[in-house]
């Protein structure tokens, strides 16, 4: 997927002795979206910016290691072996030196006509290296001005990784005029290092530079175009994230020193062999407990009680990225952890004061937010028409965030019927979930509409699921409502000739919270892949025996 990038300089940051000036170029082909504001936290924003490039430049992707130097000692090692050998025999020793000599001869001549070949090889995988570095910095950032903060977005190369810092307008100063959007912005691996310059005692300026708005009367030649390949991949990535912070999650807070414990651990030991997760064992009114596997070590967390009414033991992977946070230990003031479940994806929430940096963990580093974590199926799928869902919109982007139960009321519209509004938006990248102030806020992550027949996410699992419904294949044999106002659904689906005993709990929104089945594929990956389609059908027929539509089409 093609996306084109206007830009009207570089971005930058100009340090002098009393004060250092961020200027981030926006896309000038986009809606005019700009800001400007000096910075009384200067230290913290540098820590959490830079965590943010952390998230950007990951890549924890299992690499084969490079042999090549291994294997040019080995050979200097045989060759080594033979030499020796060869000397015990005295009547060859002669010939041995006398042809030793003329070999390093040789590579010497040889290796003084390569050198300029290898000084060359060098700068240039040095300058793709670099390249393609900035090509991922420059897709990252996502910056969305609102009425109430300011919030940079981006994802890891790998796309297992999600970071989300958002400064609120109390961290300034003074705030200029400014523009309510969300634009993309020049960013470079150079601009990183500048970041580092930032100090306490200098003024830090911060600025979405509003000239990169104004009309080119010489033509467009001072623009800088740039034109890039975006993976689709990189893109349901972002429109998934909001589709998991959504869900109901497990919720606890660390002490910064006890996160820093956890990484400390981490930094100390290497595993060779599985599993390479963290247990999260969390008691009512009891302090934390994290256990690594495989060592079996466990660390209490003193300072970090679990304040939930029930029990849990929660497994996680890809601990590893946690390390993203350890700059930001120092000036946090407490960690906020959410857990989906099993295996399933993890949110750490860093409290800078006035400043919220968000990172989100796909179940496992290679399996990332595109391939494996379909929670849009998750999501409230109920349908709802277009002139509804334009309204719906309409009425959020009026305020540019709030909570589904505010627009409800607002806009006297059922609650069910804006969050299945709210998803759908959410999903198509014009909205996003914020999971810090529980609101919904508009973003558009593209100027043009997405294409959403590549991008939306077509189950397989979700056309069987139609399918066995439309054939009268799914059964409902009970329904349960909780005292939470959630519904528990049992029933069966024939399947070729097989019949999957099913369970599934609705909560009040309308998600899918919980759900047990049969079948192999979920009895191999229960909900960390999404839903099989045999509890799809169960949802789809429960809602139709109730007088609801499941939802099927994207605003």
């Amino acid at each position: 997927m093609e996306f084109n990038y206007s830009y009207q300089s570089d971005s930058s940051v100009r340090n002098s002795g009393k004060e250092t000036d961020v200027s981030f170029s926006p896309d000038a082909s986009r809606q005019p979206t700009f800001f400007s504001g000096s910075l009384a936290k200067a230290i913290p924003f540098r820590e959490a910016i830079s965590a943010l490039h952390d998230v950007v430049v990951s890549d924890l992707r299992w690499k084969p290691k490079d042999r090549t130097e291994y294997m040019a000692w080995r050979e200097q090692q045989d060759e080594v072996d033979w030499v020796a050998v060869a000397q015990q025999q005295a009547e060859t020793a002669e010939k041995l030196e006398t042809a030793r000599l003329e070999l390093n001869e040789i590579r010497k001549q040889s290796n003084r006509r390569m050198q300029p070949y290898y000084a060359a090889q060098r700068r240039y995988f040095d300058y793709l290296y670099k390249k393609n570095r900035d090509w991922w910095i420059v897709l990252d950032p996502v910056i969305t001005v609102h009425p109430d903060e300011v919030f940079f977005e981006c994802f890891s190369q790998d796309e297992s990784s999600y970071g989300r810092l958002s400064v609120d307008y109390s961290v300034f100063k003074d705030v200029g005029e400014f523009a309510c959007g969300t634009t993309n912005v020049d960013y470079s691996a150079a601009l990183y290092d500048e970041f580092q310059k930032i100090r306490s005692y200098k003024e830090t300026k911060l600025e979405v530079d509003p000239s990169g708005f104004e009309v080119e009367t010489s033509g467009d030649n001072a623009y800088k175009e740039v034109k890039i390949d975006l993976p689709d991949s990189w893109v349901r990535g972002f429109l998934q994230v909001s589709s998991a912070m959504a869900m109901p999650m497990v919720t606890f807070d660390l002490h910064p020193m006890d996160l820093h414990n956890i990484c400390f651990v981490l930094r100390r030991r290497k595993e060779i062999l599985g599993p390479r997760s963290i247990r999260y064992v969390l008691t009512p009114g009891k302090p934390v407990k994290v256990v690594f596997d495989p060592w079996g070590i466990e660390i209490e967390c003193p300072r970090s009680r679990y304040q939930g009414d029930k029990p849990h033991e929660v497994r996680v992977w890809g601990r590893r990225r946690i390390h993203i946070l350890e700059r930001l230990i120092p000036v946090a003031k407490k960690f906020r952890v959410h857990l989906l479940g099993y295996g399933m994806p993890s949110f750490y929430l860093a409290d800078l004061g006035d400043m919220t940096f968000t990172l989100g963990l796909s179940g496992w580093t290679s399996n990332d937010w595109s391939s494996s974590g379909n929670f849009d199926l998750l999501a409230p799928r109920m349908e709802v028409d277009l002139n509804t869902q334009q309204k719906v919109f309409a009425g959020l982007k009026e305020n540019w965030y709030e909570t589904a139960d505010s627009l409800s009321n607002r806009l006297g519209l059922d609650r069910a019927t804006v969050l299945g509004s709210l998803s759908a938006y959410t999903q198509a990248g014009r909205a996003i979930y914020d999971l810090n102030k529980s609101v919904y806020r508009v973003r558009e992550l593209t100027q043009d509409p997405l294409p959403m027949d590549r991008l939306r996410f077509t189950s397989e699992r979700e056309e069987l699921a139609d399918q066995f419904v439309t054939e009268g294949a799914v059964k409902v044999a009970s329904q349960e409502e909780g005292s939470d106002k959630s519904v528990s659904v049992t029933g069966s689906v024939d399947h070729k000739g097989n019949q999957f005993e099913v369970m599934i709990q609705i909560d009040s929104d309308a998600k899918l919270k919980r759900g047990t089945c049969t079948c192999n594929f979920y009895q191999q990956n229960k909900l960390r892949k999404g839903p099989c389609e045999h509890l799809l059908a169960m949802r789809k027929q429960f809602h139709r025996e109730s007088g609801q539509v499941v939802f099927a089409e994207f605003a």
